[in-house]
Formats: structure tokens, sequence, C-alpha cells
């Protein structure tokens, strides 16, 4: 086939861009930025499932894609010397309600039907908490704890290193950082960047994060709903002597997460609404007084650093995946909000089987790009 053209350098695009370099296609990544300099460049790094409660197609996908990462990450570390930090350290979430506990219990009996890979049963468990540990602290979790087995962690960073790094060792696939696109013809194969060259491709993925809404809703000519929009995140690191096998804690969309090296990474805000994107505020504020209070070990831990963001959100929030149904040589891959790192491998692979024929794994129909287009159609147009 002629190039394969990726546009996106985050989480998404890198994936796609290592298993097409794995599969041999001849590949150009264009990053209007740094690769990873987006909402992939974060802090948190959490990789938990869905409820395992009233499973369907999605979560049997994510199941899979969750447990398939560790040998992903694996692979990728023996052949680049790198570590992405990956651990199974599981998930604990604090019960402060006695109704709160019964749905746990119920949610315990869904983990032992659904949770079970050929090779390994991932349990959820009920119990109360560790006295003396503070994690998370007990008056927090009156009514004990709900800990699953199935969860882990990255460190994004450092995973989105492993993967640049793994891509200079295929001489088939290159990446051109600060190229900006300004217009996508898939009908031509050409894209033309701001600097105004034009950029020839046999395939396009899509997979610009936020970026990526606005050139498919060009594409649709303002004839649909906006396909998508940017959710702003803030997190921060602190410094804390934390031992890095401990469970992440997460209640009430609050995250900490353990890393190595006395790291630990709290997040994060939903804002759909703001004026500046990439500056935090007294909302991240309130979220480490959160944290401190639920686990009191990081109590005048040491800010490291304060990170804000943008993550793509597509309307009605599935990702976005698979050929477009307009345009052939066009495939998007986009849209993964706050499930981008525990599945863009699986969606990567899928794009890349797909565009070359092979066909190894089945996508839930909710993420299918023809799916969310005819989802947005039937909602009518919207102002251009």
């Amino acid at each position: 086939m002629s190039e394969l053209l990726i546009v996106g350098g985050g989480i998404m695009g890198l994936w796609a861009a290592v298993m097409a370099g794995r599969a041999g296609i001849q590949t150009c990544l264009v990053e209007r930025s740094s690769t990873g300099a987006g909402a992939s460049g974060g802090l948190l790094g959490a990789l938990m499932p869905h409820m395992p409660d009233r499973w369907n197609a999605k979560k049997q996908f994510q199941f899979d894609a969750l447990v398939a990462l560790e040998d992903e990450i694996a692979e990728l570390q023996r052949a680049t010397g790198l570590s992405a930090d990956y651990r199974r350290c599981g998930r604990i979430m604090p019960l402060g309600k006695a109704h709160l506990r019964e749905i746990a219990l119920g949610h315990e009996q869904d983990a032992a039907q659904h949770w079970v890979s050929s090779e390994r049963r991932f349990h959820w468990h009920v119990r109360d908490v560790d006295s003396g540990r503070d994690w998370p602290a007990a008056e927090a979790a009156s009514f004990g704890i709900a800990h699953d087995t199935l969860a882990a962690r990255v460190a994004p960073r450092r995973l989105v290193q492993a993967l640049k790094t793994a891509l200079a060792k295929f001489p088939h696939v290159r990446v051109e950082e600060g190229a900006e696109v300004a217009s996508l013809d898939p009908p031509r194969g050409r894209l033309l960047l701001a600097d105004g060259r034009a950029v020839s491709f046999g395939h396009c993925i899509l997979s610009a994060g936020v970026e990526s809404f606005g050139l498919i809703d060009r594409l649709a000519h303002s004839a649909q709903a906006p396909s998508g929009g940017a959710v702003k995140g803030q997190a921060a690191l602190l410094n804390a002597d934390i031992d890095p096998a401990s469970p992440i804690i997460f209640t009430d969309g609050l995250y900490i997460v353990a890393h190595e090296d006395g790291h630990v990474a709290i997040g994060s805000t939903s804002e759909n609404r703001f004026d500046e994107p990439y500056s935090t505020d007294d909302q991240l504020d309130a979220l480490i007084r959160r944290a401190e209070a639920l686990a009191p070990a990081l109590r005048g831990a040491q800010v490291l650093e304060r990170w804000a963001g943008l993550r793509p959100k597509a309307t009605g929030r599935e990702p976005i995946v698979g050929r477009h149904p307009d345009h052939g040589s066009l495939s998007v891959l986009t849209g993964g909000f706050k499930v981008s790192f525990g599945m863009a491998h699986a969606l990567a692979r899928f794009v890349i089987d797909d565009i070359i024929g092979r066909p190894t794994i089945e996508l839930p129909e909710s993420f299918a790009c023809a799916h969310h287009i005819a989802a947005l159609r039937q909602q009518g147009p919207h102002p251009a």
C-alpha cells in the first residue's frame, strides 16, 4: 500500500505507529507540537476497569485490553530497554455508606463471573479497611472497602518515551514534529499543513486528540452535531514515602496513584467549561486537600508538579474508531477521554488490522466511526 499517514502523536497515534511498524507498513506520523505533549503527557496513569455489573461488549473489550496490556508493555520494554513503570497494583474504593457496601457485594459476584481470562482470574473483594495503615483513612471507609485486583498503573511519560524509542527502531517509520494540519482531503489522499506544504497518503489515521473533532466536523460540511469536545483535567504530582505497590485509591472522581521513586499522582478534575486550558487553579488545591483527608500519609507532602491538559471526549462518550463511512481512505482513532491509556494498544491494533485486511479482534459497535457518524446525523445540523 502507499504510505500510511498518522495525524497526532498522543498515546493513540503512537500505538498506531508502533503497530504499523510491526506490520512493516511505510508510515509517517505528523504531530503539531511534540509527541506526547498533550493529555498523553499527564501524571495519573490509572488503568481502571469499568464496574463488573451489566456486562456488555464494551466492558469485555476493555477487560481484554487491560489484560493484554501487561504483555504489550513487557514486549515494548524488552525492545527498548526502557521501563514504563507498569504495575498491576489493584484499586481500593472506600465504602462510606451502608448501601455502597451492598452494591459492592453484588459487584463481587459480578467480577467472579466476568473478570476471567484464559490465563487469569481477577477478583473484587469487599473487606474491612487495613487497620493502622490509613490507605485509605478508616473514617472514610466506615463500611469497609472494595478492593479489585484487575486495576493497574503506568507512568504516562515513560510509556510515551518507550513508544517513541520503539518507533526509532523501525526504518520504515518516520516522525515529524511541529507539523500542524490545516485541512484534510481524503478523496484526493492529500493533507495540507499550516506551513503550506501538501502531504500525500494512501491511507490516513486521524488521531489528533481534541483537534480531531474539528477535522471530522469539517469533513461533514457542518451537516451534523459536533463529534466531540475538550474536557479539561488538572492533576498534581507529590513527593511522598508511599509503597509503589500500593493500590490506587478511587472515590467520587478522585484518583490517588502511587508511582515509583516516592511519587504520588493525584487527579483529576473534569471541567467542561474553562477559560485557561493549561493552567491550574483552586480546583486542584481542593483536590489535593481531599486526597490528604483520604490518605493522611500525603499530608504535608511536597508538590512537585501541577499539571493541566485537555482530554478528547467524543459526543456519546465512547471512543471513535475505524473507517469513516464516507471516506474509505480515512480511519479515526480518537475520543478515548479517560480510557485511552488502557485501550489505546487494542484500538490501534484494530485500526491497523482493518487497513491491511487482517482482522484479529472485534470492535464494539458503539466504538465504530460509522456508528458515531450515524448517531450524530440523527441529531440534526449544528451551526457552522
